[in-house]
């Protein structure tokens, strides 16, 4: 017992002694804490003015990068500034540039108004882009009058197939014809051809042309962007044909003119014509496509405007020949000139597309659809004038009478416009949808011409 009461004597003092300990911590941590809080009252104003400086460092550092992106649009500013005052002569490319840079430099500024500076920044930026518009005029125009040169007739018959281009004899009005085959021949010969257009401006310079257009067509100068390209790529068009041989005759002019000199001109409008349409027509829809690639109806528009007169002095040629005083020797000439024409007509439809040129299509189709009439009105005066023939002698010598003689080359001739007058004749197919239309109509002028070869031989036998 005596033992135990020891032990637990020795385990209250030890009690006792760990309540001190304890009581002690616990004074010493209350101490701390009280330290604590004054320290921690001491450090937050320390702490307000260490947030207030990070947060004056980054207003600082946002302050800098939008500075620096606002000097270094005033340093652009000033660098286009220096191009667009010495203008494009010196340096196209960079002067261009200098307008784009321009514009940049005013999208820029126009989606931050906010900054103090933007008004007068914006000011200035479009007092110079109204000055580079005024030089880019200038130099399109300039570019234009030098680069727009008229195509020489022999560039021009460099472009042909090479069995389309003229012969060393012979030399019409404003350059060389071509050699002539058989009707046959020929249309075989163009079916087949390959054309290449040429290079109506070099080109190593549609591309700066190109880009002068789209910055006026930009800043809203489509018209006098389009009056500049027209005028100058109308004249050389003209000249290029003035070259070549094409007059500017009127109707009159035409209808009075002897055969033998209208004969030669047809031959010369049917060659002038494939070089028109193929070449030259062809060259100037495909310079406007590169030049206007930005607008489409720029294209059209402009185009229209170029081949407007070029085309309507050919057309007028025909149209006068279509109209003229009908005579037998005249059918072939308007069987080549309708033929010329079915040939470009699906060309004509391509080129001359868009609604800008809806007239000219409409044109040139009424052309062929006349050139057709005539011949089939000339064709049945032939028949005709075979009917009504006078002669009422027959040679009792031999000879070849002359009506034999006219009607079977007039024949003999016709059949070298076989396809041609499978589309003019189609009324005179059989009934049963087989034969030639060809021979039909050959028998009809056969038949003609027997009937009155039995009257002249049935008078000559009364008068023996």
């Amino acid at each position: 017992m005596e033992s135990l009461a020891q032990r637990a004597a020795l385990l209250r003092e030890s009690l006792q002694k760990s309540q001190q300990a304890t009581d002690a911590v616990v004074s010493i941590l209350g101490s701390f804490d009280s330290r604590l809080s004054a320290l921690d009252s001491a450090m937050r104003p320390i702490q307000v003015r260490t947030h207030a400086v990070r947060t004056a460092h980054e207003n600082i550092d946002r302050t800098l990068r939008s500075a620096d992106v606002i000097l270094t649009q005033f340093d652009r500013t000033r660098e286009a500034e220096r191009e667009i005052q010495k203008g494009p002569h010196e340096n196209l490319q960079g002067f261009l540039d200098a307008v784009d840079r321009l514009r940049s430099i005013e999208r820029f500024f126009s989606s931050n108004r906010s900054y103090r500076s933007s008004d007068g920044v914006l000011n200035h930026v479009n007092a110079l882009l109204s000055k580079a518009l005024v030089k880019m005029e200038g130099e399109f125009q300039n570019q234009l009058s030098q680069r727009s040169k008229p195509m020489e007739p022999d560039r021009l018959f460099d472009c042909l197939p090479s069995t389309l281009r003229p012969s060393s004899e012979s030399q019409p009005e404003g350059g060389k014809h071509p050699s002539t085959g058989s009707q046959s021949e020929n249309q075989q010969n163009s079916e087949a051809a390959v054309y290449s257009p040429p290079a109506l401006i070099e080109p190593k310079f549609v591309p700066l042309l190109s880009k002068l257009a789209q910055q006026l067509v930009q800043a809203g100068c489509q018209q006098q962007c389009s009056e500049i390209y027209s005028e100058a790529r109308a004249s050389a068009l003209e000249s290029s044909l003035k070259n070549l041989g094409v007059e500017k005759l009127s109707k009159e002019e035409v209808q009075k003119m002897p055969w033998e000199i209208l004969e030669s001109k047809i031959g010369n409008w049917i060659h002038f014509m494939r070089i028109a349409v193929k070449l030259l027509f062809a060259g100037e829809r495909q310079l406007c496509d590169q030049v206007f690639e930005c607008s489409q109806s720029l294209r059209d528009k402009c185009f229209a405007a170029i081949t407007k007169n070029s085309l309507a002095t050919l057309l007028s040629f025909g149209e006068a020949i279509a109209m003229s005083k009908r005579s037998p020797e005249k059918l072939f000439v308007l069987l080549d000139m309708y033929e010329i024409m079915c040939e470009l007509q699906t060309e004509i439809d391509t080129i001359f597309v868009g609604e800008s040129c809806s007239q000219m299509r409409d044109s040139a189709l009424s052309l062929t659809k006349c050139l057709a009439q005539t011949a089939q009105k000339t064709f049945s005066d032939f028949e005709e004038a075979v009917e009504k023939d006078a002669t009422k002698n027959i040679h009792t010598d031999g000879t070849v009478h002359p009506l034999t003689s006219y009607v079977i080359n007039y024949v003999k001739f016709l059949f070298d416009y076989q396809s041609t007058l499978k589309q003019l004749f189609q009324e005179f197919k059989k009934e049963d949808g087989t034969g030639s239309e060809l021979a039909a109509v050959t028998m009809k002028i056969m038949q003609a011409y027997k009937i009155i070869w039995m009257q002249k031989q049935s008078n000559t036998r009364i008068l023996l």
